[in-house]
């Protein structure tokens, strides 16, 4: 009995390692073009004749040759295929003659001489010529040929290039990217018109088939990284990338941690900047998002706004947001660990008045603190989910007249209140969504542990998401560098951002093969500006 149980679950095993195709396409990877018009007719009905958009155009080239052209209706231009294709194809030019158009050169004498499109391919298999219909192109097959062409004529709408969401400057570019990959590539390309930058495009999803982009600098990026990341992107092997966030959760090192491995950014000139750092970037087609690698902490609480200001202001407001990020995950902590356990440690007149304010209170501060994160984090989660102007009514009230109520209630003491409310708005000036939700969500546990064991709980809760951090790499790169390990040229633009003079080596840690930045000479430095306009230099001339 035993023995027969073994065998089924052999039989079903070796089943398990049959490939079955994933769609009707994959069973016809190896077939060809064979010269006869109607098989292949027959063949790119069979796959997309159920489609009322698709359309199959016959003609003869010059009433001597059968063809036909396939295409999508509903993304190309009609336009196009008119008078750039079917035109050009059915009234022969004058320096032409018919006797001249055998089968044999037909192909060469249409792609020289008649047809005027720059993206013109020929192609023999069969699949690749139904991939590129439903991309957009347009394939023209001819009766007795044995190859195909497939040109370039989609049309899809697109939004217009406009200000990011998600990283608003006040000095700066407004340029975000859309959802197009070919003008995401185009807007880098207007900003760094070299011609060591580099783009490497693939395919990614069996269904979907989304084109993926890999940029570099050649030269500056390490090769090994950009190997590195064209082979993870390979590697992935799922039906459908709609987002470049799938790609994310593929390609990052450490799964099971809340702090992002990657840097999403909306901007082309942030994404150059980290280009010429010696970062690679990746971009999808459908997504507005720049995937930076390999993202390290300090990115995350960095604006490009630091370096469209003068250092000072850019330092100052870095400063800033480094004091919030920090202040916004451990206050809660700290609050509870005082209330519960160390309410020596708060001035005798501050804690009469927490006290009193706690009187009506009927649970402890870390279930009080608990419950209003919770509450803030629905509010936060309803006001972006709503449309716009009922989402900014609801921020208003909810935090208003639910806090209020609260308060009123006994639910909650006010200065419970103000803590959770200054914490919230603090997580507000990180840059970055996902560092920000990743504090969001370690500041739970840590004021869990405050209220189990005060200011030691704090600190041991502290003592571990720091060594996490350290577990941490992005493509071998330290999460915490350059402070850990020590790289003085990245410590230069990390809390506090030094003059662009100061900072004449790229960051060591991502290893560029091209590690000068700036070349300035030291008499240009020691040398001091000319003052033309200085009256007192009239004076003793």
């Amino acid at each position: 009995m035993s023995m027969s149980i073994w065998k089924q679950k052999r039989k079903k095993k070796k089943k398990s390692n049959v490939k079955i195709p994933h769609s009707r396409m994959e069973q016809h990877q190896d077939e060809e073009l064979n010269g006869i018009l109607q098989d292949t007719i027959d063949f790119i009905q069979e796959l997309l004749g159920e489609n009322d958009d698709f359309i199959i155009r016959r003609f003869s080239v010059y009433g001597t040759h059968s063809a036909a052209l396939f295409y999508i209706s509903n993304l190309v231009e009609q336009k196009t295929i008119n008078h750039e294709l079917l035109k050009p194809l059915m009234e022969l030019p004058n320096h032409i003659d018919k006797k001249e158009l055998d089968k044999e050169v037909i192909l060469s004498t249409l792609s020289e001489q008649i047809l005027y499109q720059g993206q013109l391919k020929r192609e023999t298999h069969l699949v690749k010529l139904v991939d590129a219909i439903l991309s957009g192109e347009t394939v023209l097959a001819m009766d007795g040929v044995q190859e195909a062409f497939h040109i370039d004529t989609r049309s899809i709408d697109k939004r217009a290039v406009d200000s990011p969401d998600t990283e608003q400057v006040i000095i700066g570019p407004r340029e975000g990217f859309i959802e197009r990959l070919g003008t995401n590539i185009g807007l880098l390309r207007y900003r760094l018109p070299t011609a060591d930058f580099c783009v490497k495009t693939l395919k990614v999803g069996r269904l979907t088939k989304s084109k993926v982009a890999i940029c570099y600098v050649k030269g500056i990026s390490n090769q090994a990284l950009v190997d590195e990341v064209e082979k993870r992107l390979k590697e992935i092997d799922i039906d459908a990338i709609l987002d470049i966030g799938y790609i994310e959760q593929y390609i990052e090192d450490s799964h099971y941690t809340p702090f992002t491995q990657t840097l999403l950014t909306e901007r082309p000139d942030s994404t150059i900047g980290n280009l010429i750092e010696g970062r690679v970037a990746i971009l999808v087609d459908g997504s507005p998002f720049a995937m930076l690698v390999p993202a390290v902490f300090n990115q995350f609480y960095q604006a490009t706004e630091d370096y469209s200001t003068r250092f000072l202001m850019g330092s100052f407001s870095r400063f800033v947001r480094m004091f919030a990020l920090v202040f916004s995950l451990i206050v809660p902590g700290l609050y509870v660990s005082f209330i519960s356990f160390n309410p020596e440690l708060l001035p005798t007149d501050f804690a009469v008045a927490v006290a009193g304010g706690r009187s009506g209170v009927p649970y402890p501060a870390v279930v009080e603190v608990l419950i209003l994160e919770v509450a803030m984090e629905i509010l936060r989660e309803a006001t972006v989910r709503l449309p716009k102007q009922i989402g900014n009514a609801l921020s208003i009230v909810g935090v208003l007249i639910v806090g209020d109520a609260a308060v009123q209630a006994g639910i909650s003491s006010p200065i419970t209140v103000v803590v959770i409310a200054i914490t919230t708005i603090a997580s507000f000036t990180t840059p970055v969504y996902n560092a920000a939700f990743a504090l969001r969500l370690l500041r739970f546990p840590l004021a869990i542990l405050a209220g189990l064991f005060g200011l030691y709980g704090l600190m041991i809760g502290l003592i571990m998401v720091i060594n996490h951090m350290l577990s941490l790499k992005s493509f071998g790169v330290p999460y915490l560098s350059p402070t850990s390990p020590w790289h003085t040229q990245g410590m230069k633009d990390s809390v506090i951002r030094f003059p662009f003079w100061w900072m004449p080596k790229r960051p060591s840690m991502f290893q560029s093969e091209n590690k000068i930045r700036e070349k300035q000479s030291k008499e240009a430095i020691k040398s001091k500006p000319t003052q033309p306009l200085d009256p007192l230099n009239k004076r003793n001339k």
